[in-house]
């Protein structure tokens, strides 16, 4: 569909691209999947690929988008026309002014697409985006990334193309998972410190700059960009006649594949060389997990998906190998998502942490107690946050207990898996979290504390600090500086003296402040 083969993009650049094989037939679902080796298009490159889009007035545009019922395909899924419809709305009780915003942040370390897309595409991206702006006389196109690379990559795109007459900008943001939740991405285009609001803020109604903003993902309006290219007729050529198109997919967490919408998931995994293994995580961690037979039947589409409580969201497919423990697996990326809170809300700030903890206590054979425990800690962070967070994370636990209860019933109980962690599920700076994947799968404490190597590089000269004069074992600091504070049998912290990273520093002032017994302190300097 995009006419370009997208290669795979690691996180770093030095990360090499793996070549997967190609499946192409008239009339036949296609898979398009990297291939070592393949270039940048740059705008002379992009023209001659795919040559010049149309323009189209905000009617025609609103038209295209029900035509082709293009989605986001950043998590949600909303209809694109009802967006746009919505920033028209907006433009009427604004003075007729509007900002359009592409979200390239992908903070999730499963997720690779829209990385690709602006690394290897960057001009698909801004023919969809200038699109969408010259429809509704914009005064502004703001893109917000993550990466220094994909930074540079789309201002060159932008130098490309000479003097525009809607103002374009990248700006490059916090890298965490917050960072691209709607009100986050635009506090951080407008130079705030890039967190979520906490109030439901429509960006059709208040978005960058105070305007009514047209906020969609990177593969969204690349999307656009060639529904206007083909028109209807021709994109809903390809996918699921109900839901035409094609998806972008980061597959293991190092493949970027399109395929059309309707396309088999196991289609999809062996055409990587992959199998369901002991299951498929899908619409990455604030995704579902789905069983092996589950995801042997599942197919790539909306109404499918739902029928296993299940959304593409972001386009992260996640299955997991045979050799590496499930429990212990969930455990590390349930401890990363509490450490990725924006820190604003209790069930954010404590409710993620308690529930990591849990769950690490229920795998290390913690007993019925612990599950127990462990659906206590969901069912209270649940519908409470002041964003989806909690929420998602919430529901990553609750579809694992759901969809292996014999896995996890049989680590609560004491029996264990006998297979390591080997970290198989992907996240970032994990030395400073305390959510290592060395590890066991078997018997007590497997997935628990034990394994887990100290937290990463401290600040210079500082330390965190227990007064045992002043501790009366209250525990909080282990719920708001998790993996760096451990509690010991008695309930008490382990340790009088911790090295501070410094990813932790804020979440460690946070618990000095909280500390009930005022027990903590930062030192600084030896």
């Amino acid at each position: 569909m995009y006419r370009h083969v997208l290669p795979a993009a690691g996180r770093t650049p030095a990360v090499p691209t793996r070549a997967v094989p190609t499946l192409a037939a008239l009339g036949a679902p296609r898979l398009l999947a990297g291939l070592d080796g393949a270039e940048r298009l740059d705008r002379v490159a992009h023209l001659t690929r795919h040559g010049s889009p149309p323009d189209l007035c905000a009617s025609e545009l609103v038209a295209l988008a029900e035509d082709t019922g293009l989605r986001g395909r950043g998590g949600a899924g909303f209809p694109f026309a009802r967006k746009l419809s919505a920033v028209l709305e907006g433009q009427r009780r604004a003075d007729g002014r509007a900002a359009v915003v592409v979200n390239g942040s992908e903070g999730e370390p499963g997720c690779l697409k829209d990385t690709a897309l602006l690394l290897y595409a960057p001009h698909l991206v801004l023919d969809g985006a200038l699109l969408a702006a010259r429809a509704l006389g914009a005064q502004e196109v703001a893109i917000g990334v993550t990466r220094a690379d994909v930074a540079r990559s789309v201002r060159r795109a932008i130098a490309e193309r000479g003097p525009l007459s809607t103002p374009v900008r990248a700006q490059l943001l916090t890298e965490r998972f917050v960072t691209g939740e709607g009100t986050a991405l635009t506090d951080g285009l407008n130079r705030g410190p890039g967190l979520p609001s906490g109030r439901k803020v429509r960006s059709s109604e208040r978005g960058l700059n105070g305007l009514p903003t047209l906020l969609s993902n990177t593969e969204t309006y690349a999307q656009l960009a060639v529904a206007a290219r083909l028109g209807a007729l021709g994109y809903r050529n390809t996918g699921d006649p109900a839901e035409p198109g094609t998806v972008l997919l980061t597959v293991a967490g190092e493949r970027v594949v399109e395929a059309p919408t309707g396309v088999p998931l196991g289609r999809v995994l062996a055409l990587c060389g992959l199998s369901p293994g002991q299951g498929v995580l899908v619409g990455g961690y604030h995704g579902t997990w789905l069983s092996p037979s589950a995801a042997a039947t599942a197919v790539l589409s909306r109404e499918a998906l739902a029928a296993h409580g299940a959304v593409l969201g972001a386009g992260a497919v996640l299955p997991l190998p045979e050799g590496t423990c499930l429990a212990g697996e969930t455990v590390r990326v349930a401890r990363w998502m509490a450490a990725e809170s924006a820190g604003q809300c209790g069930p954010c700030v404590l409710g993620l942490p308690a529930l990591a903890d849990a769950l690490g206590q229920a795998v290390g054979g913690g007993g019925q107690r612990a599950l127990d425990t462990v659906r206590a800690r969901i069912r209270a962070v649940e519908r409470r946050g002041a964003c989806s967070h909690p929420d998602g994370t919430a529901r990553f636990v609750a579809s694992a207990l759901a969809a292996f209860p014999e896995e996890f019933g049989g680590h609560a109980h004491g029996a264990g898996c006998g297979r390591p962690v080997l970290g198989v599920l992907p996240v970032t700076g994990e030395e400073a979290y305390g959510g290592g994947p060395p590890g066991t799968g078997g018997g007590r404490h497997a997935g628990g504390h034990a394994a887990t190597p100290a937290p990463g590089p401290a600040a210079p000269g500082q330390r965190l600090l227990v007064d045992w004069t002043l501790c009366r074992g209250h525990g909080l600091c282990a719920d708001l500086v998790p993996g760096m504070v451990r509690l010991g049998a008695d309930g008490y912290p382990e340790r009088a003296a911790m090295p501070l990273p410094a990813r932790m520093r804020r979440r460690a002032q946070l618990a000095v402040r909280r500390c009930p017994a005022l027990a903590l302190r930062i030192q600084d300097g030896g």
